[in-house]
């Protein structure tokens, strides 16, 4: 029975035919289905980074909230600019920042202003300190002005009453500052969304132990998790998992009645000794997509209850891209975002490529800059979905659409910076 504190998807949400499918046909059906399954809490502006909105964000305040100076000068009333040549004005005080100019400007007169000051009442401009020169209490200025000029207008950021930020949106350091600027101090967002990793295999190892015949370290955990955080996940990480039904099998169940998502690497290409897929199916339901994508064909989703569950590839290159691609934007909708596809970049190909018709393939490239600045990706030499170091020293994938089968260098192509993913 699921912990009745969770909230979960419907029975079905995973539920397709056993078929290969493409991965925009696996991302439109997530798209159709997946729901945010958090709840909300307040927090404080420090901690909203990262964090995704739970309602639309309604400004408090103007901003700014008064016309104000956008340069040092001095503030001056248009009409008495005169065509050409310039005009003496007499300087009757000054307006800081935070200290305003507390009196009405007259004809003939100016105030010495700094910027960001309120705009004095009766001025309607700002003439640029380098351009001024005194002339013991006057002040030349020219004629060289429109009206306006260097004028911050009041509300021309935000305006009281509009929404500067909508529900779903995941928050960046900009929108912090646009959310003081509104008159914030917390935000109403969604609830973390609680995740249990764990990887499988009786050849994977723990980092730091002795690495005996046959075995190799866990990297995968250690990405995917470092991927979680990112996206402001609760992790439960249950470590290694060895090949045994019986204890995957436990470490599922359990993981299902206190969690929103599992997360696994390995164990479900459908072999023997892949014994996540089979507990999968015991304990609920299980859509093995054999996804029609180079690297990362055995990616699985499915449902134990109504807990979602995401299995990712064994190889840690597989399992890097297909978290990237497939999972991250299954994790933001369950964490409640509205904007979860990632921007693709065109870029030109340096590279020739000859690939199966019917299968999308990632090809990790560099990207150098041309005489001219444009951009072109260069293929990594080592396309292995073992070779994670291929990630480390790419700058992105380039994205070959299924019906492509020929790639001639010039062409352009979608080019995804981890930059925008990670």
């Amino acid at each position: 029975m699921a912990n009745s504190n969770m909230a979960h998807l419907p029975n079905d949400c995973f539920d397709t035919p056993n078929e290969l499918m493409t991965v925009s046909e696996a991302l439109e059906f997530l798209d159709q289905r997946v729901i945010s399954v958090t709840e909300a809490e307040n927090i404080g502006l420090r901690e909203a980074c990262g964090r995704i909105l739970m309602r639309d964000l309604v400004a408090k305040t103007n901003s700014p909230p008064h016309d104000n100076s956008a340069v040092d000068g001095y503030a001056v009333r248009y009409s008495d600019i005169p065509i050409e040549g310039e005009v003496k004005l007499k300087l009757v005080g000054r307006a800081a920042a935070g200290r305003p100019f507390s009196k009405t400007l007259q004809a003939g007169q100016t105030v010495q202003i700094f910027t960001g000051a309120p705009i004095p009442t009766g001025a309607d401009t700002v003439a640029m300190q380098e351009y001024c020169h005194k002339e013991n209490t006057t002040i030349c200025v020219p004629s060289a002005l429109t009206l306006g000029d260097n004028l911050r207008l009041a509300s021309e950021d935000i305006r009281s009453g509009d929404v500067v930020l909508r529900a779903g949106h995941r928050m960046r350091a900009q929108d912090i500052g646009l959310a003081a600027s509104a008159g914030y101090t917390e935000l109403p967002v969604y609830s973390r969304l609680k995740v249990a990793l764990f990887s499988t295999g009786d050849e994977v190892a723990e980092p730091g132990t002795v690495l005996e015949p046959g075995r190799v370290y866990d990297a995968n955990r250690y990405v995917i998790s470092a991927l979680l955080q990112n996206l402001e996940c609760q992790i439960s990480d249950l470590a290694i998992l060895p090949d045994n039904r019986e204890s995957v099998y436990e470490s599922l169940k359990a993981c299902a009645e206190s969690h929103h998502l599992i997360v696994t690497s390995g164990g479900i290409s459908g072999s023997e000794e892949d014994h996540v897929a089979k507990a999968v199916n015991s304990l609920g339901h299980l859509s093995f997509w054999r996804l029609a994508v180079k690297p990362g064909k055995p990616v699985a989703f499915g449902q134990i209850g109504t807990t979602p569950f995401i299995g990712l590839p064994g190889n840690p290159v597989a399992a890097t891209l297909t978290f990237l691609r497939i999972a991250r934007p299954i994790i933001l909708k369950l964490s409640g975002a509205n904007n979860v596809v990632p921007h693709m970049f065109r870029v030109r190909s340096g590279f020739n490529y000859t690939k199966k018709p019917n299968r999308l393939e990632w090809i990790r490239a560099r990207l150098t800059t041309e005489p001219d600045g444009s951009l072109v990706a260069n293929m990594y030499e080592s396309q292995g979905s073992g070779i994670l170091s291929s990630v480390v020293e790419s700058d992105g994938v380039v994205e070959l659409p299924e019906e492509l089968t020929q790639l001639n260098a010039g062409m352009m192509v979608n080019f995804l910076s981890y930059n925008e993913v990670t």
